[in-house]
Parts: structure tokens; sequence; C-alpha cells
């Protein structure tokens, strides 16, 4: 019987190296991650980027000179290209995976909510790993979550998750840019903490994703409101997500009661 949820976030900068390009390895280390997980009885929701980079990787520089118009040929190429790869790393585990594509509408009170809450209850119910992405190829006005990290805490709110983890390319949050030597990493962050006070502009990672540290201390903060505890970690480290799970002292916890001494 399962006895914990978790929500998993992955970045595009955690799996991409420093050409952009997807790295295979990450994306088999989270799943192995995912897979001792079941085994221990707890079953994850994965939302992951990628479907941009990947489609760029398929088609190359593209001659659309509309950014956004650009990201949704990128999108609608790569989003069947990550499932793949997903679908076939999660099948040498001995396991399954279901995409799922949600716009703001599902998280609304209704019945676009219920169907949300009623998929992902299902494919889990089945043993089915969810992995939740924005359909970033129709998803353009106001429909758009601002990024992964956004769509990454609704989820976790909407089925009272146990757990949010949101892996980057950093170890978590720093006083000050992650590379400085008189940067100190954050290992926890309560409700009496200024968060602004640690987000400095040289946080925000590079890349071709569009979350920087103020969003997920943003979405960590709203999950974290609603009880429950986030981690922001790095993800391009072996074990990160079982380390967390064991209890060790990796990344920043963001959480609403004050750090135990």
């Amino acid at each position: 019987m399962h006895k914990e949820l978790i929500v998993i976030k992955v970045g595009t900068n955690v799996m991409t190296n420093k050409d952009n390009r997807i790295v295979r390895p990450v994306l088999r280390r989270l799943v192995e991650q995912i897979a001792e997980l079941y085994e221990r009885g707890i079953i994850t929701i994965l939302v992951s980027s990628g479907s941009v980079i990947a489609g760029k990787e398929v088609l190359g520089n593209s001659s659309i000179e509309n950014d956004t118009q650009r990201r949704q040929v990128y999108s609608a190429i790569g989003q069947p290209r990550m499932m793949r790869l997903y679908y076939n790393i999660f099948h040498d585990y001995g396991m399954k995976c279901a995409q799922v594509l949600p716009t703001k509408r599902d998280f609304s009170p209704g019945v676009h909510r219920q169907n949300m809450i009623k998929c992902c209850e299902g494919l889990l119910a089945e043993g089915v790993i969810p992995i939740a992405n924005e359909d970033d190829a129709v998803s353009v006005t106001m429909s758009m979550f601002s990024d992964n990290d956004e769509l990454a805490s609704l989820i976790a709110q909407l089925m009272n998750a146990d757990k949010l983890i949101i892996l980057t390319d950093i170890d978590g949050l720093y006083t000050g840019h992650p590379n400085a030597e008189d940067s100190d990493l954050i290992p926890h962050v309560g409700p009496e903490d200024n968060f602004e006070a640690y987000i400095k502009d040289s946080n925000k990672a590079a890349g071709e994703g569009r979350g920087g540290m103020g969003s997920k201390l943003d979405y960590a903060q709203q999950a974290a409101a609603k009880s429950i505890p986030t981690y922001i970690a790095n993800g391009k480290k072996d074990r990160t997500i079982i380390d967390i799970i064991d209890g060790k002292n990796v990344g920043t916890r963001v959480a609403l009661e004050k750090q135990e001494v």
C-alpha cells in the first residue's frame, strides 16, 4: 500500500549540458530514483520541462522570427520526443508513464479541476507515473503558467502531496551567487525569513527554462503555506531525491514551521 505521494519537478537546466543538449543519463538517474521510491511504497507525479529543447534538437535553428510561434513549434515537435525518452527509460525499470498536459483552467474550481484529480488518481492507482508539462504548443496567452515551478506547486496542492521537490542545477538557495566564495547554502527557509533578501539577479539560471530562483521560492512558499514541505535541490547529483526522502541535509527546505533546533 502506498504511504506517501511526492511531486518532483525537473527543470530544463537539470537535464541539459552546456551545449543545451539533453543528457540522457540524468533522466535515467531520475527515473531510477522514482522506481526505488515506488518499491518503498512512495508514489510520484513528475513535472518535467524539456520539450522546447527536445524540439530544437530535432529541428535545429528555426527560421520563424516570432519568439512565441517558434516556441510553439519547438514544443509541438519536442513533447512526443520527451515522452518517448521517458517511456523507454521507465520501461527499462518495469514501469509505465503517461503524459498529462494541463492548462490553468484545470486548477479552477469546477469540472476541469475534478477531471484533473480523477486523471491523476486513476493513473497512480494503476501504478502509472503521470508526467505533467505545460502544453507550450497552445498555452500562449492567459492560460499559460508562469513556468513549470508554478505547475508543480499547483499539482502538489491539488493532490495534497506529502512533499514537493524542485530540482535545479545548483544545490539550493544561497545568500549570494552560488559560485561566490562568501556565499553560503541556506538549508532552511521558515515563515519568518525574508525570501527577497536571498534572491539575487545572478541566481537566475541561464538556458531555455523560464523560471529562476525567485520563481522557485515563490511557488515553494505557496506549497509550504498548504503544509507541503518543499525542497529546492540539485537534480544533477546522483541521489538527491532519495537523500531528501531519507531525511539527509540536502538542498534548501521551505516549510511553514520554524527550524527545529
